[in-house]
């Protein structure tokens, strides 16, 4: 059978704004997140190899399958980046949300040409929701505990069915500066009770540090508000 968050089993449910920054390293001096990614955009710097090549790839067959199961129609990302990601998208209507003014005007700029697509700074953001909301290759970057708690809160606010976060999911602080694991499950048991922990898939990918440009340690986790919760067998 396919593997699709839809299909995976959850033995428990889990009981359990939009500071949103996005994806993997750069090599410019960190001063915040929000800083962190804004310079490394003005400088010609990428999402990060977590959104090209077969880990792009990997995230868009997976959420791309989800949308079109759950017959989703709006999507909300919190973190869009530079866009390659949500080129690969299969959306009836986007909306990206990102710290960076840079990216996204670059983003508007790319996607002009498509109606279906939207992009906002975070200063922009009006408070608008989707059906599904997005956290791809975010969390772990979010390295501030005030910057995390107000992502988060934005994050499940923003859904009116689905969360979909990708990412790891433990409190570990490695060397690298702009990166800060959490276990985010903690949080949302905490402060957004009413989602449920609905399927979790293991990365087709799994960290190889002699491979890190196409493998990662983030997991897909998919929360439903509590009229949507069910757990669905193979």
């Amino acid at each position: 059978m396919k593997r699709t968050l839809k299909n995976l089993v959850v033995g428990t449910p889990l009981a359990p704004a939009a500071r949103a920054v996005m994806a993997l390293a750069g090599r410019w001096r960190f001063e915040s997140s929000d800083r962190y990614w804004e310079e490394r955009y003005r400088k010609g710097g990428n999402s990060g190899a977590g959104s090209y090549g077969r880990l792009a790839a990997y995230k868009a067959e997976v959420l791309n399958d989800f949308v079109a199961e759950e017959n989703i129609q709006t999507v909300i990302e919190f973190g869009s980046g530079d866009g390659n990601q949500v080129a690969l998208a299969q959306y009836p209507a986007y909306v990206g949300v990102d710290i960076s003014e840079t990216v996204v005007a670059a983003c508007r700029e790319r996607f002009a040409a498509d109606p279906d697509k939207t992009f906002l700074t975070v200063a922009a953001y009006d408070g608008r929701r989707a059906e599904l909301a997005l956290s791809l290759d975010v969390i772990y970057h979010l390295v501030e505990d005030e910057t995390y708690h107000a992502y988060m809160a934005g994050l499940f606010d923003a859904a009116e069915r689905f969360v979909i976060v990708y990412a790891s999911n433990k409190d570990e602080q490695p060397p690298e500066k702009h990166v800060r694991h959490r276990r985010f499950t903690d949080w949302i048991a905490e402060h957004r009770p009413q989602f449920r922990l609905t399927a979790h898939m293991p990365n087709r990918f799994p960290y190889d540090p002699k491979d890190p440009e196409n493998s990662s340690f983030a997991d897909f986790f998919v929360f439903a508000r509590a009229a949507e919760t069910k757990i669905v067998s193979n």
